[in-house]
């Protein structure tokens, strides 16, 4: 960012306008001259423990393409990744990533492995609120900073030979997904409604979507759900893009969130701050556009903003 040159008075002048009121102080500190660069400010408010170790530590499962893998390098590679460190740099903090199986995200942030969580995690309620299933409380839950819309897709070997265009057509059916995920939530309901109808929908659960889709190439299950940009990845990259596709509409839309303990108050602040700072900057346009996952922008950081 380009500053302008500072005007210089005389002290003198600056010590009788100071008496004369704030709003005289223009040339003396404030107003357009030192116009404040927005990047400086945020760095400004990163935390002493972050600062002083000059790292940002982030926990995320390297196993969910194209959100977050390992590249040909074996180094990590994906939107989270590189939202990841666009965000360091503007926070002037290196970032290091700890590969942390999906299920152990949350509690492993707990035990203070690191300090954020982001790795396509859903802001959904049962997280902030540390609660399980049965709604019983397990952890102090989180704090979420939201940064990017996903909705859940449908994704069926390609030709889509059972005719599968929504969750109904599920019912009497074999489907594929990754335990513990939004997808999990959702088929369980699907699950009650297919059993009113008589027709059992079966679950088969693992524990990586790379499993889930393996079932669905082999024919084992009909369909699995994914978040879309996953599933869009999936059928264009796959032995190349003939293996899958993906069907019907998005269903309900979360935002994936950056997850950090509820008492890391200021970093949650700093970090809405440098994802606004992100956005505006249009480098975040830049890095979706990369892995073809526009469709998805947010218009700015929100703090729990999941349904």
């Amino acid at each position: 960012m380009h500053h302008r040159p500072h005007l210089r008075r005389p002290a003198a002048t600056c010590a009788a306008l100071a008496t004369a009121g704030a709003l005289l102080l223009t040339g003396c500190g404030g107003g357009k001259e030192t116009a404040k660069d927005p990047v400086q400010e945020i760095r400004g408010k990163v935390p002493k423990a972050q600062r002083s170790a000059g790292v940002l530590r982030i926990g995320t499962d390297l196993n969910y393409a194209p959100v977050e893998f390992r590249g040909a390098d074996g180094k990590p590679d994906g939107l989270d990744p590189e939202i990841a460190t666009a965000l360091g740099k503007i926070l002037d903090l290196r970032i290091e990533i700890a590969d942390t199986p999906f299920e152990k995200l949350i509690p492993n942030l707990h035990a203070k492995q690191y300090d954020l969580a982001m790795s396509a995690l859903s802001d959904i309620r049962q997280r902030r609120d540390g609660t399980d299933d049965a709604g019983k409380q397990v952890n102090p839950g989180v704090d979420f900073v939201d940064y990017f819309i996903a909705g859940t897709s449908i994704i069926v070997p390609k030709g889509n030979p059972k005719g599968v265009r929504t969750l109904d057509d599920l019912c009497g059916r074999t489907v594929a997904l990754q335990e513990g995920t939004t997808q999990d939530e959702i088929i369980a309901r699907q699950v009650l409604a297919c059993a009113r109808t008589g027709k059992v929908l079966t679950v088969h659960r693992f524990d990586s979507d790379a499993k889930a889709l393996a079932e669905v190439a082999s024919g084992a299950a009909v369909a699995g759900l994914n978040d879309f940009p996953v599933a869009a990845y999936a059928a264009k990259t796959t032995d190349g893009g003939t293996r899958f596709e993906v069907t019907g509409a998005q269903s309900k839309s979360n935002p994936y969130g950056i997850a950090l303990r509820k008492e890391d108050t200021a970093l949650r602040d700093v970090l809405v701050k440098a994802v606004d700072q992100l956005i505006r900057s249009g480098d975040y346009d830049k890095i979706l556009a990369k892995w073809n996952v526009s469709a998805g922008a947010a218009q700015n950081a929100v703090v729990n903003g999941g349904i």
